[in-house]
């Protein structure tokens, strides 16, 4: 894979981290939450930039 497309997979997950981690924080009123959202997204975002 490209250096462009990775940059382009990484930019796509940045979306999703924004809007979800508003509704994630609506649900449970955490920033604990929020923050293992993100970390969860994170991991799928590497791996699939990684292949």
């Amino acid at each position: 894979m490209d250096i462009s497309r990775r940059l382009g997979t990484l930019v796509v997950f940045g979306v999703p981290a924004v809007i979800g981690g508003g509704i994630v924080y609506a649900l449970f009123h955490s920033y604990v939450s929020v923050f293992a959202y993100i970390i969860i997204l994170l991991f799928v975002a590497g791996g699939l930039a990684s292949k």
